[in-house]
């Protein structure tokens, strides 16, 4: 068997190891995969972000219309939840 000829010696040869050291980068670099220009109209611009929550510091929302869009999205294009992190992004 071809396969089986260097199998005494397959152990000595180290296979090769590819870390992540830059992680902040890599992630910026998946969602910057994806670049498309999609045009909302002015009503679901209107409606993209919630009413303010009232308090200083308060976590950042958004609107349920604005979260069904982003998962329609991902839906659609087949994409990750970063990729559709860097493509809602670039809206």
């Amino acid at each position: 068997m071809p396969f089986k000829h260097n199998a005494s010696r397959r152990d000595k040869f180290a296979k090769a190891k590819y870390r992540v050291t830059n992680w902040a980068g890599y992630n910026e670099s998946l969602r910057q995969r994806d670049d498309v220009t999609i045009w909302l109209s002015e009503d679901a611009m209107a409606r993209w972000s919630p009413p303010p929550a009232g308090m200083l510091g308060a976590q950042r929302r958004y609107s349920d219309m604005a979260i069904e869009i982003c998962l329609t999205l991902r839906v659609v294009f087949g994409l990750a939840l970063r990729q559709t992190q860097g493509f809602v992004r670039s809206l």
